[in-house]
């Protein structure tokens, strides 16, 4: 198994485990937690295969990682009252599907000739978030990239240093380095609370000790 293979297993496991949990925290039915985690593990790599011509995609010629991400998902089923005692367990298993994917396909648009920064780029970012938006919109919740959450902006720094790096260093190198970043910067800002600022917070927050003061005054 090469480390390409190794990288993506990972990232099939981990969102997985983050697209289990968030179904069993909807209070899903089994079927209902095992559609949300494998969505969530190769809905990236759909929408990559699709974009850089690799079609049908993989997914749907190997069952390899549908078969990961039920196993996964069972796993998650037996377990999740021990994982749920981890804060942030769903963000940090994210960020590490996060980092991951992203690796594995800057990597892969270089193997197919998609060898730009814009492109490398911008096939890195819809796939590492791609999965995560599904699971999000398929609980009606707003997914993490469209919030203050720091997000598409370490997806964007990891699949940049691969596409620098990979001229100076060996592939597999380059892959560790994108997908440490990647993740390693995720978990950094979900650790300090590192948010972007959102436009009217300020507004929202005088409007709402304004109505305690009124109400404290009743």
């Amino acid at each position: 198994m090469t480390a390409w293979n190794i990288v993506e297993v990972i990232g099939i496991i981990a969102f997985a485990v983050s697209g289990a949990l968030t179904g069993i925290q909807k209070k899903l039915d089994v079927f209902g937690i095992l559609v949300l985690a494998v969505t969530t593990a190769v809905g990236g790599g759909v929408l990559r295969d699709v974009i850089i011509g690799n079609t049908p995609p993989l997914t749907f010629r190997d069952p390899t990682f549908f078969i990961i991400s039920a196993v996964t998902t069972i796993a998650v089923c037996f377990t999740y009252r021990w994982l749920e005692k981890f804060k942030d367990t769903i963000q940090i298993f994210d960020a590490i599907g996060l980092g991951a994917f992203t690796a594995t396909s800057a990597n892969l648009a270089i193997q197919h000739n998609l060898n730009t920064l814009f492109i490398v780029t911008t096939v890195a970012v819809i796939t590492g978030i791609g999965g995560g938006v599904m699971r999000d919109v398929f609980v009606k919740e707003i997914p993490y990239v469209f919030r203050q959450e720091v997000y598409a902006i370490t997806t964007i720094a990891g699949a940049m240093a691969f596409y620098y790096s990979q001229f100076y260093v060996a592939s597999n190198i380059s892959l560790s380095l994108c997908f440490c970043i990647t993740a390693g910067l995720r978990i950094c800002c979900i650790k300090y609370r590192l948010n972007f600022p959102v436009i009217g917070m300020g507004m929202n927050s005088e409007n709402v000790l304004s109505n305690n003061r009124n109400d404290e005054k009743v």
